[in-house]
């Protein structure tokens, strides 16, 4: 299916590995030009690569840190030095550290602030202008299903992603019709890093192989298995496109039918 979103410009963050990585490369397979981001330079290098390899459009990375704010406008003046504008903005960023509310510090909380929802609010507030330019372009800020649904025991992500889908709810009114603005709320999903978690606890022993740890992850999910970050990626690119119009101020939970919220 051609999304129609070819010679478009991107930004995509946390985009070096993970879900944000299966973004960028959703976007290049359908010729968009993209921006990837991260902190690590020699695996935002690989992962340069890797999503040029996807499509035939231009890719360059900007490595920075989205809660430094001048990393963020150096990001954004990026895509508009290689691009002259950009017309879709998708936000990622790694989750924070677990723990209970009585172990969490303020220094916790403040960190998480800053990468969760911070990170989103200096991006959009740097790229509005350029989004909205030559008929308007899409935010898709990818979120967890945790804001749906509280999962034990990362009450930090619980609450403070809560932020960022209000956040995508008030710029979904604020910024149209030039923009649209939506989140992706992300269940397990076959990333690096839960390959490595999984690698790591075979050598502890707690697994006989990987395959029998990914299939206890698995397990309590009803489609029987993780998600493929590819499958992400794809929603991310849907939402970015011309086909996904009607498509404003919503949350899409990609889960496997995991959580059990009804709304």
């Amino acid at each position: 299916m051609d999304l129609e979103i070819q010679g478009n410009a991107a930004v995509v963050t946390a985009s070096s590995s993970g879900l944000g990585k299966a973004s960028a490369m959703a976007l290049a397979e359908e010729g968009a030009n993209v921006v990837i981001n991260g902190r690590d330079e020699e695996r935002l290098d690989r992962a340069v690569s890797d999503v040029d390899a996807a499509g035939s459009g231009t890719v360059v990375g900007q490595r920075g840190d989205i809660t430094d704010e001048d990393d963020v406008s150096a990001l954004v003046d990026r895509a508009l030095d290689e691009f002259g504008g950009i017309d879709h903005l998708v936000t990622s960023a790694g989750g924070p550290p677990s723990g209970s509310f009585m172990d969490t510090t303020d220094e916790d909380w403040n960190d998480a602030h800053e990468l969760l929802l911070m990170s989103v609010v200096r991006l959009i507030r740097e790229s509005a202008e350029p989004l909205r330019a030559d008929g308007g372009g899409t935010i898709v800020n990818i979120t967890s299903r945790s804001v749906k649904e509280a999962i034990d025991p990362i009450v930090l992500s619980n609450s403070v992603r809560m932020g960022v889908v209000g956040l995508e709810k008030t710029l979904s009114r604020e910024f149209a019709p030039e923009v649209r603005a939506n989140a992706v709320l992300p269940g397990p999903h076959e990333t690096s890093r839960v390959e490595n978690l999984v690698e790591d606890a075979v050598g502890r022993g707690e697994y006989d192989s990987y395959e029998e740890g990914i299939a206890d992850r698995a397990e309590s999910i009803p489609v029987g298995q993780l998600g493929d970050p590819t499958g992400l990626g794809r929603t991310v690119a849907f939402l970015s496109a011309p086909s996904s119009a009607f498509i404003n101020g919503t949350t899409v939970t990609v889960d496997g039918g995991l959580g059990r919220a009804t709304l």
